[in-house]
């Protein structure tokens, strides 16, 4: 999750000029969670990216000598709903990375929209002040 901080004056009234920087309080959004949940997903997708050849290499000559057992069909049907999980896990940790760098980025833009927005007042507070 992001964080929010208002750093400024200590025990002081906030004014929304303070907000746009004609004060000594300063509105931050951190982008740091958002993009450490952002490579733990991509973490998790490498992770996983080998166990497909890692599960057809452990079953690599199952079938052989076996005869007439239904046991490595069933292993067989086993193993390809496993694969399929996995690569539904890997997809899922691709789109995760994606959705929370986004956020990371909207953030960002957010930030500088709402300091393009106040820029006005805090012009209009030091403006009053004279």
């Amino acid at each position: 999750m992001g964080a929010v901080a208002v750093v400024g004056r200590p025990g002081g009234r906030q004014r929304l000029n303070d907000l746009a920087g004609g004060g000594g309080d300063v509105l931050k959004h951190s982008d740091g969670a958002w993009l450490r949940a952002a490579g733990g997903a991509e973490g998790m997708c490498t992770h996983l990216a080998p166990v497909k050849s890692e599960l057809e290499t452990s079953h690599e000559g199952l079938l052989a000598g076996t005869g007439g057992l239904t046991a490595p069909a069933e292993l067989g049907a086993v193993r390809e709903s496993w694969t399929r999980r996995f690569e539904a896990a890997r997809g899922e940790c691709r789109a995760l990375a994606g959705k929370l760098r986004d956020v990371a980025r909207a953030q960002g833009e957010t930030d500088e929209s709402v300091r393009s927005a106040f820029g006005h007042v805090a012009s209009a507070g030091r403006d009053e002040a004279r």
